[in-house]
């Protein structure tokens, strides 16, 4: 029980009651399926394997989204982490195709979910990709013809008019807009899936990192003070497991990213600076994006770090990048200010699939996996289950290894960033 950490001290943390506390492993479990992590990868895989019948066990290190999951910026997108332009490059038009349309699908399984489990999870629907530069506005032109003529996707265009009449920020020069997508305070949603997990009688262990897997016609996950048997393991701990199978750590990479929640503006003033509630992001390589929470405070996230470790004068530098999207707010100041890993692949793609027959796999979010994570439990879910055919077409898109080995990709990744920061305050 000792080994549990607390989840950061982040505005999402402080604004939920403390989910009730689950056993740490003791002893030997035996499982249909055994989840490593219960973040919402691992708990919509639970889900799904649940309420089809199956014994299910969950494995985590922490606390229930003590992850990424439960820390990310909640912001839910269709596509994935990389443009649809990019699959489609590498996959093929057709098999694009139906990815996206599965895309599509974790926006509506966050619904289906809310409403089946009653989660109360903030959701707002709305979501704008801001241009800065006008380089900014010829990619996004591009992306939603694209969308548009090989996808059957709607989206709207506004101009810097138009976007002015609903963000009050004279930093963004148009915008793309998606009544679709959205966004969720993701601790709660996060925690709403585990209590559906647990009412379907799935066990969540906390405290319980896992140390080992055993592979073999029944895998064994094995920690401290325990180990379980499976019919079926499943690897879903993303950007904070590492050396439990070799051959997917050298696919991603953690990286770090940073979110601040000022204190509260009132109604009023938020509504001002955000009229119709939706979430924004750029198109920077080095992006900022932000929300409105539930309780009238920005939500500013942005500030990457792909060394792994935390920038210096957090709080400083967010508040600059903050203000210079809202300069009206510059004696606004951050409550909460935190960080945490996601996982990204060489190609922003997801990178989800199987280790022989019987260890199944989902990584690679890319800081896209709010609404990804949850199709990601589907598909495996499926495949389990026998119907592997979506997971086939995610397993189609190649994923390489981050150059330079475990010594030299880091330093090799962090050099390659800073040609892209070059590039966003140049061009």
């Amino acid at each position: 029980m000792s080994d549990k950490k607390a989840h950061v001290n982040s505005w999402y943390a402080a604004s939920v009651p403390e989910f009730p506390e689950q056993p740490s492993l003791e002893g030997l479990e035996t499982a249909d399926i055994c989840i490593l992590g219960a973040g919402i990868t691992g708990l919509s895989t639970a889900i799904e394997c649940a309420e089809a019948g199956l014994k299910v066990i969950v494995l985590e290190s922490q606390r229930v989204g003590w992850g990424a999951s439960g820390r990310s910026g909640g912001q839910a997108i269709f596509g994935f982490g990389c443009d649809q332009h990019k699959i489609t490059s590498m996959i093929g038009i057709d098999d694009s195709r139906k990815l996206f349309d599965f895309s599509l699908e974790g926006l509506r399984i966050i619904h289906e979910r809310c409403k089946k489990y009653s989660i109360d999870c903030d959701w707002r629907a709305g979501h704008a990709h801001v241009a800065i530069k006008p380089r900014h506005i010829t990619e996004l032109k591009h992306w939603q013809s694209d969308l548009e003529k090989n996808f059957s996707y709607k989206t709207q265009w506004w101009e810097k008019p138009e976007l002015a009449q609903q963000l009050a920020s004279d930093r963004y020069i148009g915008g793309l807009y998606d009544d679709q997508s959205g966004h969720l305070h993701p601790l709660k949603y996060t925690q709403g899936l585990a209590r559906a997990a647990l009412s379907l009688g799935v066990k969540i262990f906390e405290g319980s990192e896992v140390l080992s897997l055993q592979r073999g016609a029944k895998p064994v996950f094995k920690t401290r003070t325990g180990q379980v048997q499976c019919d079926y393991a499943v690897l879903a701990g993303n950007a904070y497991v590492h050396g439990i199978a070799p051959e997917l750590d050298s696919k991603i990479m953690p990286v770090g990213t940073y979110i601040g929640a000022s204190e509260p503006l009132g109604e009023s003033t938020a509504r001002a600076l955000i009229k119709n509630d939706m979430a924004v992001a750029d198109i920077n390589w080095a992006l900022d994006y932000f929300r409105m929470s539930s309780d009238h405070r920005i939500l500013f996230g942005g500030r990457a770090s792909y060394s792994t470790l935390p920038p210096p004068n957090l709080r400083g530098v967010m508040t600059s990048r903050m203000t210079r999207v809202f300069p009206q707010l510059k004696k606004l100041k951050f409550e909460y200010v935190w960080g945490g890993y996601v996982d990204i692949s060489v190609n922003r793609a997801p990178h989800w699939g199987r280790l022989g027959s019987n260890i199944y796999f989902a990584q690679g979010f890319s800081g896209h996996g709010i609404a990804a994570t949850g199709l990601a439990g589907r598909v495996i879910s499926e495949a389990i289950r026998g119907q592997a055919s979506r997971l086939d077409v995610f397993e189609k898109i190649k994923h390489l290894p981050f150059p330079g080995g475990r010594v030299f990709r880091t330093p090799m990744l962090v050099a390659a960033m800073a040609w892209y920061k070059l590039r966003d305050a140049m061009f």
